[in-house]
């Protein structure tokens, strides 16, 4: 399900829940009623979504630590381990997740089944990202990448928080591979 269609059916479920409350909003007019209906549904969103990433724990003391979701230092490029740059998951999704090391990217999908695809950063000949409107709004966006693979030449990470950034992650990860292994592209003409 999109991010509007998950929009438009909370909000269904909210003016639903009004009508069927028996409290009497006659009181108040239709716009303000209408901005706040849009509030409640964007706030409860962006709470559900922050709560998929919560672990089920009973105290503090299980929370899980943080991937650190910021600019990445040379060192960890130059060292032989692979080292995890940025990990996240579509807006709103439970059954997968994606991992960017400096060396592949992981996507892990599936609820009680997993499958994993990797791709070597090195196979990737382009990376970019969008947003659309709606996505902008909510900080999300869809980094495409392109690689070496005639079966699956497109990949996209879907819906990932704060695009720019983890693009920005990937971009540099990749040049740094190529750099490591030797690698370039020509483009044919």
């Amino acid at each position: 399900m999109s991010i509007n269609e998950t929009h438009a059916k909370i909000k269904a479920s909210v003016w639903q829940a009004i009508a069927q409350s028996g409290i009497d909003i006659s009181g108040i007019d239709k716009q303000t009623l209408t901005e706040l209906v849009e509030i409640i549904v964007d706030v409860s969103i962006a709470e559900i979504d922050a709560q998929i990433d919560k672990p089920l724990t009973t105290s503090d003391e299980g929370a899980a630590a943080e991937v650190i979701k910021t600019a990445v230092a040379k060192e960890i490029f130059e060292d032989d381990k692979e080292d995890i740059l940025w990990q996240g998951r579509p807006f709103l999704s439970l059954v997968e997740s994606y991992t960017i090391t400096d060396e592949r990217i992981r996507i892990i999908s599936g609820f009680f089944g997993k499958s994993t695809e990797n791709i070597e950063l090195v196979r990737i000949q382009d990376v970019d990202y969008r947003q659309t409107f709606s996505d902008r709004m909510i900080q999300v966006g869809d980094i495409i990448i392109k690689g070496h693979n005639a079966s699956r030449p497109y990949i996209s990470l879907r819906n990932v928080k704060d695009p720019e950034q983890v693009y920005e992650i990937l971009r540099r990860a990749i040049l740094h591979a190529r750099k490591r292994h030797g690698f370039t592209y020509r483009e044919e003409m």
